[in-house]
């Protein structure tokens, strides 16, 4: 079966005809053409996938998009405004926090979400907030000194 979805994705309204199964992912990278949001595991453990919903971080790998009806929906797009990068993607550019780039998207949305319901974070509170994020090459040092960067406590 198919559902009209009615949502607010990148502070743009949508409506789009979805399956009822239509995940999340699936979405935002066909239906839609953002293809920022990356796909990783396919089973909710890499955080590759993070998206903001109602500016919670969520796996959407694991959301149906049938789910977000009438809801707002951030993908990694959202976050820079006129072609310029926001201070988290700068603070990742500028203390190599991206690495090889795999996870980044998935670390820069769990970051956002951090910052914004707190703007001044501890270190403990930072490595929470990014838990549910793997990083491929381990160097999870340049992507805690990249959000604290952003938070203004550069390292």
């Amino acid at each position: 079966m198919k559902r009209i979805l009615s949502l607010l994705l990148n502070g743009r309204r949508r409506e789009d005809a979805v399956a009822d199964d239509m995940l999340l992912i699936d979405y935002l990278r066909e239906l839609t053409g953002l293809t920022g949001t990356k796909r990783g595991c396919d089973g909710g453990e890499c955080g590759a996938c993070t998206v903001l919903l109602d500016g919670e971080p969520v796996l959407a790998c694991l959301t149906l998009a049938v789910r977000c009806e009438a809801r707002r929906v951030e993908t990694i797009e959202s976050l820079g405004e006129s072609g310029r990068m926001n201070r988290l993607q700068q603070a990742f550019h500028e203390k190599l926090g991206t690495q090889c780039g795999y996870c980044t998207q998935g670390m820069i949305m769990a970051g956002e979400a951090l910052l914004r319901r707190n703007p001044n974070p501890s270190e403990t509170e930072i490595r929470e907030a990014l838990s549910g994020n793997l990083c491929r090459c381990t160097g999870y040092v340049k992507i805690i000194e990249s959000v604290q960067a952003a938070a203004g406590k550069a390292p």
